[in-house]
């Protein structure tokens, strides 16, 4: 079975005809049913048409039977996200040519899809799915569900919320033992704001990742259900269980996701009012964030909010924070943070209409194009009570209206 295949293979890579590759040793007949599995062979037969090709025969069985392994351990890589082991992988199945002939090409086509994602290089990985999608009629059901979480994690780095949950939940278990989706579920319910849903799939997730011993995704899993906490709840047991997910990086040594706990619970001061706390942790997640991220600059944008609704720092040196924050988006192309700080250096100036008037016109169409549930509702409530406070009667009531029904994102 195998045999025939590799035969084939290097018979077409070494652009050679069947009566080539058998002259003198058996006819073009004989090659044929060896290529297509139709018939029995002599071992012989077999040593002098991969002696022909320059192959040692073992060693291309085994690398051939060895691929599934090797794909199944790059997803186990790639959901403990661990990185050395899931590049090395990527880098040793680049050179295997041998994959091309493989019952399991669709299987590494997907997953190669989902490590570029992992890489951020979502143009290349959007290429390779259209790929596979038409031929997904030929996909084993297991594939076809793995098309659909790659789906889901490419729609959410899209922001396409609403979608990524729709793929997400087509997902048949019974073909797919891969609960991880539960956690990209989580993560479009807490972008579109039902936190009930968004706490329901994360503690699913999270009892997957405890089960594989996957601390840093259990890590993961915990902020989404942290966060999902609103008022009525225990405050101190909030803040405890922040800190706690603290040490928890520290212990793995994982400062980017001690980056992404503390810029979580300096949001949870700032949701309180306690602006000083909340300025503090942004600054410490700013510390452990490359200059030129977004994260970096999410955690900037909290730090000047927290600090101006505080009164903490000065407009003028505030001023200085925002121009850097907007020069960093510019040149990185960062569409929603060119939009948030050039609306703060309106603010941290004084100029009322042109913030608002930048707000409504441009700042808050790119959050509804983009999904930003929370910017939209922030900002919808900003322009009311700009309305109101104007006597822009028929503006305000349009906005109140907004406010009152919002746009159902998501049938609960």
């Amino acid at each position: 079975m195998y045999e025939g295949k590799i035969i084939k293979f290097y018979r077409e890579k070494y652009k050679l005809t069947q009566e080539q590759l058998g002259k003198d040793i058996c006819s073009v007949t004989h090659i044929s049913k060896i290529e297509c599995a139709q018939t029995t062979y002599a071992h012989d037969i077999i040593t002098l048409l991969s002696k022909r090709l320059g192959i040692n025969m073992e060693s291309e069985v085994e690398k051939l039977k060895n691929i599934k392994q090797r794909l199944f351990n790059w997803n186990e890589a790639i959901i403990m996200q661990l990185f050395d082991e899931m590049d090395q992988i990527n880098n040793e199945l680049e050179h295997e040519e041998l994959i091309q002939i493989s019952e399991y090409n669709n299987m590494y086509q997907l997953l190669r899809a989902r490590y570029l994602l992992m890489q951020n290089n979502f143009d290349e990985a959007f290429k390779l799915i259209k790929k596979i999608q038409k031929t997904e009629n030929k996909l084993t059901p297991y594939d076809t569900n793995l098309l659909k979480h790659i789906l889901g994690i490419y729609y959410i780095s899209t922001h396409d919320y609403v979608t990524a949950i729709q793929i997400l939940k087509e997902i048949q278990n019974e073909f797919y033992h891969n609960p991880e989706y539960y956690y990209y579920l989580a993560m479009a319910y807490h972008t579109l704001e039902l936190p009930v849903l968004a706490y329901y799939y994360a503690e699913k997730s999270h009892q997957f990742f405890e089960n594989m011993n996957n601390y840093l995704r259990v890590i993961d899993a915990e902020m989404i259900m942290i966060i999902q906490i609103k008022d009525g709840n225990d405050y101190d047991d909030i803040i405890n269980r922040f800190k706690k997910l603290i040490k928890s990086c520290e212990i793995c040594n994982a400062p980017d996701r001690k980056a992404k706990v503390l810029h979580n619970l300096a949001y949870e001061y700032l949701r309180r009012k306690n602006y000083e706390q909340a300025s503090l942790y942004y600054k410490e997640s700013m510390s452990l964030k490359e200059n030129e991220s977004p994260y970096y600059l999410l955690s900037l944008e909290g730090y000047i909010r927290s600090s101006f609704e505080g009164g903490l720092i000065p407009n003028e040196e505030l001023i200085q924070y925002a121009q850097k924050g907007l020069t960093i988006a510019i040149n990185t192309n960062q569409l929603l943070y060119i939009h948030l700080f050039k609306l703060f250096l309106y603010l941290l100036k004084s100029k009322e209409k042109e913030y608002h008037q930048y707000l409504s016109n441009k700042a808050l169409p790119m959050f509804i194009k983009c999904g930003y549930t929370y910017l939209i509702q922030r900002s919808k409530k900003e322009l009311f009570n700009y309305y109101y406070k104007m006597k822009l009667t028929d503006e305000a009531l349009e906005m109140a209206q907004l406010l009152i029904n919002p746009e159902k994102l998501l049938p609960q």
